[in-house]
């Protein structure tokens, strides 16, 4: 009996083996779409964006979680990658540093062809995939980023921009962020305001993914309940599993699995473990909860590569995704639940939310109401002369009416 049990380290090792055999077998025609990757913004923070320095050469690049070699090596072929800028620039130059980062990510696909391929839809992703490039497509993270401006929207879905974040860390004039749902932050939309809605509404129309990452759990309820197209959460977790309020609590997850919509793992230890620490095993824990409440064909993967300090052992860069994929087959996940998770998912949902965009629909064209706005610098064309005029005939009204009377009885 005891003769055989040095075969069991054996056995295990090349079960190992096969499970990493088999994820990278179905890998190769099934790569993974992530759905939220930082690099843009640590260009900019190493290099202030300037892509030619021999530094920044991203065959080359050191001291990221993500460069050429490791997307290669986790058979990275789709990623959003993210348009980010802080909540420090709202009211401020948030417009323009959003630019900013749009014009990064359209040069590192212009200065490595031969690996990135930007594109704005899913068949574009699909021929990306056949051509063994990554498919490369923006995601703008903060509605900050718009200024409350759907001319401002429009314009960024014409630069590319596919999914946008409704909030930051920060509430927008139009919705809120989770920090409200720690009393860290006040809520202000309860939800989603009615310019949110008209946001909503356009996003729709021009065939813009909504994402649910940083809302509060409010307004992730009024945008599932109103949105014609299902949405994702680009890079969140179960709050069942670590109870965070940047995760998905259960209640959400339902109405996730009605709508059809997604929620893409994010990989960050404060939000896999509520630690300091976290592990490969606990990811996948995330995983297998979503899929239990919301469907197989609910869970994604939204790493939060190069947007966070400390991530699982297992998971310490891009490179690392056959690995995850190879310990969701051995807890029995099956091929199709495991292809779905690494991008037939997404694909869907993309493919849902362009059949559901009307470019023949008329834009909305209502501005949010002046006194919304914040911003000392910030002019008024377009609005009334006198502040606030045009949001207030009731009061002029009545305010006239004394006068009028006094008119009519002369």
């Amino acid at each position: 009996m005891w003769s055989g049990l040095w075969l069991w380290p054996l056995v295990a090792v090349c079960t190992a083996n096969t499970f990493r055999e088999q994820a990278e077998r179905i890998m190769q025609d099934t790569p993974v779409i992530d759905g939220h990757n930082d690099l843009p913004w640590q260009l900019l923070n190493m290099f202030n964006n300037q892509l030619l320095d021999k530094r920044a050469d991203l065959n080359t690049l050191t001291g990221t979680h993500t460069n050429i070699p490791k997307l290669r090596a986790g058979f990275v072929g789709g990623q959003f990658w993210s348009a980010y800028t802080p909540c420090d620039t709202q009211n401020k130059d948030t417009v323009k540093r959003t630019l900013e980062q749009i014009d990064v990510i359209h040069r590192m696909c212009q200065l490595y062809p031969e690996t990135f391929m930007c594109v704005t839809n899913s068949s574009g992703i699909r021929q990306a995939f056949r051509e063994r490039k990554v498919a490369s497509l923006i995601g703008v993270e903060g509605g900050h980023s718009i200024d409350s401006s759907l001319g401002v929207l429009r314009t960024l879905y014409h630069l590319g921009m596919r999914y946008m974040t409704l909030t930051h860390n920060c509430n927008t004039p139009w919705a809120d962020n989770w920090l409200v749902d720690t009393e860290e932050d006040n809520a202000q939309s309860h939800g989603l305001s009615p310019f949110g809605k008209l946001v909503l509404k356009e996003m729709n129309r021009l065939g813009i993914i909504v994402d649910l990452a940083h809302v509060s759990v409010a307004t992730m309820r009024a945008v599932l309940s109103q949105s014609s197209a299902p949405v994702i959460f680009s890079h969140s977790s179960a709050y069942r599993i670590c109870e965070h309020r940047r995760n998905v609590p259960d209640d959400v997850l339902q109405l996730v699995n009605q709508t059809g919509s997604l929620v893409m793992v994010n990989f960050y230890n404060d939000y896999v473990s509520c630690k300091g620490e976290a592990n490969l095993s606990q990811v996948a824990d995330h995983l297998d909860h979503i899929k239990k409440v919301a469907g197989a064909g609910a869970v994604g993967f939204g790493g939060d590569y190069d947007g966070v300090l400390r991530l699982p052992a297992g998971l310490e860069d891009v490179s690392k995704y056959p690995d995850l994929v190879a310990e969701l087959l051995r807890r029995n996940w099956t091929e199709t639940e495991v292809r779905g998770a690494l991008a037939n998912n997404l694909l869907r949902v993309f493919e849902v939310v362009e059949q559901v965009s009307s470019h023949m629909q008329n834009p909305e064209e209502e501005p949010i109401n002046l006194d919304k706005l914040e911003g000392s610098c910030r002019t008024q064309y377009g609005y009334s002369a006198a502040p606030g005029l045009h949001h207030q005939r009731g009061v002029l009204l009545a305010a006239l009416a004394p006068l009028l009377l006094s008119w009519c009885l002369l």
